[in-house]
C-alpha cells in the first residue's frame, strides 16, 4: 500500500474512531458532522468526500463498532481459559457495552440490525455461528453444557431469541436487559452453577 492510500485510510479510520466515541457518548441526533470534524481535526469536505452523508456515515461507524466487537470476541474465544470463565467475560462485556452506549445509538443500530443489514447477517452466518458451535463443543467436553443437547437446537434457541430481539417494540426496551438476558442465555432460570 502506498503512502497515499495509507494515510487516506488511516484518515478515515481516525472520523470513524471520533464518529463512533461520539456517538456512543452522546448519541447520534446530538452530534454533528462539524464536531465530528473538529474532533477528528478533518475538514467537513473531508467527511462528505469519504462517507457522501451522516446517514452513510452513521452506517459505515455500525459496520466498524461491530468489527471492533466481534475482534474482541474472537480474541476471547480463542484463549485458553475454562469455559465458565469465558462465559463470564461475555456477560461482563455485554454489560459494559449496555452501560456505556447511549440509548439513541443503540436504537439507530437495532433499526440496521432489524431491517437485516446485510453485513451483520453475513458476520452472523460465516462466523458467529461457528464460533458458538466451538463455544458449545468446549463447554460440552468440560462438562458445563448437556453433551445431550445438540448445537442444532442451541442454534435454533439461539435464532429464536435473535429475530425476536429484531421487533422494534422489543429493541427498544431491551437495552436496560442485557445482561439478564445474556444470563439466561447461558445459565437458563436455574442460575450459574457453582461447583
Amino acid at each position: 500500500m502506498d503512502g497515499f492510500i495509507r494515510r487516506k485510510e488511516m484518515k478515515k479510520a481516525d472520523i470513524l474512531n471520533t464518529a463512533l466515541a461520539l456517538f456512543i457518548e452522546f448519541g447520534v441526533q446530538k452530534v454533528s458532522i462539524a464536531e465530528i470534524a473538529r474532533k477528528a481535526k478533518v475538514s467537513q469536505v473531508t467527511i462528505y468526500n469519504y462517507f457522501e452523508s451522516k446517514d452513510n456515515l452513521v452506517h459505515e461507524v455500525i459496520i466498524f463498532y461491530i468489527d471492533k466487537e466481534w475482534l474482541e470476541y474472537e480474541q476471547l474465544l480463542k484463549k485458553d481459559i475454562p469455559f465458565p470463565e469465558k462465559i463470564k467475560k461475555i456477560i461482563f462485556n455485554k454489560k459494559e457495552t449496555a452501560n456505556r452506549i447511549h440509548e439513541d445509538f443503540y436504537q439507530y443500530f437495532m433499526r440496521e440490525y432489524a431491517a437485516g443489514m446485510s453485513y451483520i447477517e453475513n458476520l452472523y452466518i460465516e462466523k458467529t455461528v461457528p464460533s458458538f458451535v466451538d463455544l458449545f463443543n468446549e463447554g460440552k467436553k468440560q462438562g458445563y453444557i448437556d453433551p445431550a443437547l445438540s448445537n442444532e437446537a442451541i442454534l435454533f434457541y439461539i435464532q429464536m431469541i435473535k429475530e425476536y430481539m429484531q421487533r422494534e417494540d422489543v429493541y427498544q426496551k431491551i437495552l436496560p436487559m442485557t445482561e439478564d438476558i445474556v444470563r439466561l442465555l447461558f445459565y437458563g432460570i436455574m442460575g450459574e452453577r457453582r461447583d
